[in-house]
């Protein structure tokens, strides 16, 4: 999963869905060859590329230019960054400039951006004329690692993270390496909450090496392209086997169950990244199996370590503002998580570990137990 590769030529990643099977690109500079990639990949198609302010400033134009120097002519679409842009609201915007646009079925939409981006601009294209395709250009390392391969698209509900939304598979994604340069730190290490992810829920390898590693990781190296090769081709094998989550895909899940709701309570604002609402997820994943006696407790401590070793928040009370404002108690945190989409016929349904590098599906967790669990968590 993590032999050394040459940074100068471009990983590709397949994803075997048959008659949908597609690559993903990763490598340093590749954006400049998108144009040509889409060419080849879909001759004589118009594209409409959708992104945010944020990503506009740095990246729209270059991505224009690759197009250009490849012939494709190209329409624009900003939003505003962040999941307030995941709403009903923003998808009937980007929905309408798609259709005025006059983006048809042969044509492309291009996601330039993060995982709202991905998300929102993936979903609309789903819906718009019934289905146009589209390709991900993710631009935040959490998206080069997880949301931009798969085909889950969506917006929020007030009722929870990602409740609306469609499975729609991109026909490319191409993550070049260097767009990550522009993200600040705290972006950075909420996307490296979703690679440590892979390691803990399947590849025990993988997690000691990211021990050893997330220094250079972090500073840029080698390894950082390794590591997201690696984490594409954990996600890559678990979509081959089960695209639309019916079986071993929820375990892609680990740490999102609690994540979500922490999100929900937060507003879905930047007082939570998705990433960092991972991390303290998958840490109260960790210590749950640990209360319910599938690992030992030095286990979940260990991933607790490691996060806490980056920079990320590891516990609720690292949630700013969470106890000094009362942002949630033991029901309304159970509440949200009701809400998830694992949720099957009320029952509760949890992805926890019986070992580091081992993830496991618990179906119908008794909610008493859970409620103790966080009464307890949210003490300190």
């Amino acid at each position: 999963m993590t032999a050394p590769i040459k940074t100068t030529n471009p990983v590709t990643v397949g994803v075997a869905l048959g008659d949908r099977a597609y690559d993903i690109i990763i490598g340093r500079d590749v954006l400049p060859s998108l144009g040509h990639r889409i060419a080849r990949l879909r001759p004589g198609a118009r594209v409409a590329i959708v992104t945010d302010h944020t990503v506009a400033k740095n990246w729209l134009a270059k991505t224009e230019a690759a197009l250009a120097d490849a012939g494709i002519a190209s329409s624009r679409i900003v939003v505003g960054e962040g999941e307030a842009s995941k709403s009903y609201a923003v998808l009937q915007d980007v929905s309408e400039a798609l259709i005025a646009a006059k983006i048809e079925r042969n044509d492309l939409v291009v996601a330039l951006g993060g995982g709202v981006i991905g998300d929102l601009a993936g979903f609309a294209a789903s819906i718009v004329r019934r289905g146009v395709d589209f390709v991900q250009v993710p631009t935040s390392l959490l998206a080069q690692v997880d949301s931009s391969v798969g085909g889950k698209t969506g917006i929020n509900s007030p009722h929870g993270k990602n409740l609306v939304g469609a499975f729609h598979q991109p026909v490319l994604v191409v993550a070049d390496t260097a767009v990550l340069d522009t993200l600040s730190p705290r972006q950075f290490r909420a996307g490296y909450a979703e690679v440590a992810k892979y390691g803990v829920l399947g590849d025990l390898e993988f997690f000691d090496w990211l021990d050893a590693n997330h220094a250079e990781i972090f500073a840029g190296g080698a390894a950082r392209e390794r590591a997201i090769a690696a984490s594409c081709r954990a996600k890559a094998a678990i979509v081959a086997r089960d695209e639309r989550e019916t079986g071993d895909r929820a375990l892609l899940n680990l740490g999102h169950t609690f994540g979500h709701a922490l999100e929900a309570v937060t507003g879905f604002s930047d007082r939570l990244f998705h990433g960092e609402g991972v991390a303290v997820g998958m840490v109260l994943a960790a210590e749950f199996s640990a209360h319910l006696n599938m690992i030992p407790a030095a286990d979940a401590a260990r991933v607790q370590r490691h996060l806490a070793s980056v920079g990320l928040p590891t516990r609720l009370q690292d949630i700013a503002g969470f106890q000094q404002e009362g942002l949630a108690d033991a029901d309304t945190l159970l509440t949200l998580m009701g809400q998830d989409k694992k949720v099957k016929r009320g029952r509760l349904t949890f992805i926890l570990l019986e070992q580091i590098g081992k993830a496991v599906i618990v179906n119908d967790v008794d909610p008493s137990t859970v409620r103790d669990f966080l009464q307890e968590k949210l003490s300190g």
